[in-house]
């Protein structure tokens, strides 16, 4: 099996290189520091969808380096809290929102999603995670914590990249596991555990081509910098990520790995 590659880690480590700049210029268009399938639409959409205003108290779960989240803040005067595993995305995102002066406005946070969401009921008008949950092994708990914390008539949305819907070899799921722990799922099978939680209104938008888009896009955009990678990953990372990313774009091309965006209610009181 493939040894595991720290994707994350590099990304974070080096957020702020012009090399890391232009790569996700290229990949999506612009640059909100992400490192997920989420396509510019997507990201001006998740506001609206989730019907976040003024004052609105949000919270991103996964928030990496926190670009994403500050965008949000700014677009829609709300107040949002990031909360991620990795600490260098936390330095990074605390840096960041300093530098903007958005504290406390925006505020991030580390903390483990394993564990129980450290906050009280009721608390938030809307919650996202963007292509984290499918790292999260106790999804059908995380979603009733969600749900826990989410405010009577509040809107939840996650994405899922890992639905599986056609065959796919061991190998392939191999390299697709590449970066870190990954649960796949079925089709269904997220609506199935929305509706356990207690959430309403659920949705499901399917997002495969645009994965299959953007892990093209970041394989090529990667490949003509190879020298430059190579020097700051080493050959054998730089080749890992990149069968990765192809692998990635293969399997959503060909619809055998799905992409979905879930949006769902906590029924008003």
């Amino acid at each position: 099996m493939p040894s595991k590659v720290e994707l994350y880690d590099i990304a974070y480590e080096d957020y702020t290189s012009d090399l890391y700049h232009q790569i996700r210029r290229e990949t999506y268009g612009n640059d909100l520091g992400l490192t997920s399938w989420v396509s510019p639409d997507e990201s001006n959409q998740i506001p609206t969808q989730l019907k976040i205003v003024e004052d609105s108290n949000v919270l991103e779960l996964g928030c990496g380096s926190g670009g994403y989240a500050i965008y949000v803040a700014e677009r829609t005067a709300c107040r949002i809290t990031g909360i991620d595993l990795n600490a260098q995305a936390i330095r990074n995102a605390n840096r960041l929102a300093r530098v903007r002066d958005m504290i406390p406005q925006v505020r991030f946070l580390r903390h483990d999603l394993t564990k129980k969401l450290p906050y009280d009921p009721d608390t938030f008008d809307a919650i996202f995670a963007n292509d984290v949950l499918c790292h999260v092994p106790n999804r059908p708990i995380l979603l009733s914590d969600i749900f826990r914390i989410l405010k009577p008539g509040g809107r939840m949305l996650y994405s899922d990249a890992l639905v599986i819907a056609g065959l796919i070899t061991q190998r392939e799921i191999e390299v697709r596991s590449t970066i870190g722990l990954y649960i796949f799922s079925t089709p269904g099978q997220n609506e199935a555990l929305l509706a356990a939680a207690g959430f309403t209104k659920i949705k499901a938008i399917d997002t495969t081509a645009e994965t299959a888009r953007i892990a093209t896009n970041w394989f090529n955009a990667r490949k003509k910098r190879r020298q430059a990678l190579l020097d700051q990953e080493g050959e054998v990372d730089f080749a890992k990520q990149q069968s990765f990313l192809s692998c990635a774009a293969k399997l959503a091309e060909e619809n055998r790995m799905l992409r979905y965006v879930y949006l769902a209610q906590k029924p008003p009181a």
